[in-house]
């Protein structure tokens, strides 16, 4: 018995791949859509596309273009092939603007380009853009039921850049290397106004100043004493609470005393 049922799915199995394979070696176009639409409801979505690509051209102005566009955007993104798939997208939605699938083609579109962002010591042109195209998905379609998706998916690429921003100036911390620090976390503070990194920011941007004016030549060394003093008082006005005030308060004794001597 459980030989026969064996041999009837070997059978099954090689009757299926003999139709897949006689489907893209023909010609009928049919043929192909019909079961390249079998095989992306069954979630086979790379055989399916092989199928889809060969049609796509012949199918324009047709009554089926629009359902061979949409099941050939959706495998590539299925696939995980977003800049493909992202393409694919936008094109669907200048064609066909008034499709019920328009919204839901237009977000899977923003979102890959959402998955095309790379990690944050990478560079972040794409991040850039993903941004752009989530806030336009926003400014076309305002009461979506994607938008609470978007805002988070926006929201995460935010913070990537300012994790960059902050990764950066604090590598210039590291590398001692710090007026170039100072400067940087002064950028950050004024592009990124409302982030979670801002008091990290301003402790790192006190200490670059405070071992700026210490190692400095005597002509330059009550500026900048005056300098990080200043930063002090600005962190302390914001984050009197925070986990780094015992460092500062040393930090700014010693500064403290070099201003007197």
């Amino acid at each position: 018995m459980k030989r026969t049922i064996f041999t009837l799915l070997v059978l099954i199995t090689f009757s299926s791949c003999g139709e897949y394979q006689e489907a893209i070696n023909g010609d009928d176009i049919s043929t192909k859509f019909s079961l390249g639409t079998t095989l992306y409801d069954d979630g086979k979505f790379t055989k399916a596309n092989r199928l889809f690509e060969q049609i796509v051209p012949k199918y324009r102005g047709k009554p089926q273009a629009q359902k061979l566009m949409y099941m050939h955007a959706m495998c590539f993104y299925e696939t995980k092939d977003y800049r493909t798939s992202n393409y694919r997208m936008e094109k669907f939605v200048n064609t066909y603007p008034n499709s019920e699938k328009n919204e839901e083609i237009a977000f899977l579109g923003a979102k890959s380009y959402y998955f095309m962002s790379p990690v944050f010591s990478k560079d972040q042109t794409d991040t850039k853009i993903a941004i752009d195209k989530l806030q336009l998905f926003i400014n076309t379609f305002p009461e979506s039921e994607y938008i609470e998706a978007v805002n988070k998916l926006i929201f995460e690429l935010d913070y990537r850049l300012e994790f960059k921003a902050y990764s950066t100036a604090l590598q210039y911390n590291t590398l001692n290397d710090h007026e170039s620090a100072i400067m940087s976390f002064n950028n950050f503070v004024v592009e990124f106004p409302g982030s979670s990194l801002r008091e990290k920011v301003l402790y790192y941007k006190f200490d670059s100043a405070y071992r700026l004016a210490i190692n400095s030549v005597d002509f330059k060394k009550e500026d900048r004493i005056g300098d990080a003093i200043g930063y002090y008082n600005s962190f302390i006005k914001y984050y009197s609470e925070s986990e780094y005030i015992e460092d500062l308060n040393l930090k700014f004794d010693e500064l403290k005393q070099l201003k007197t001597t």
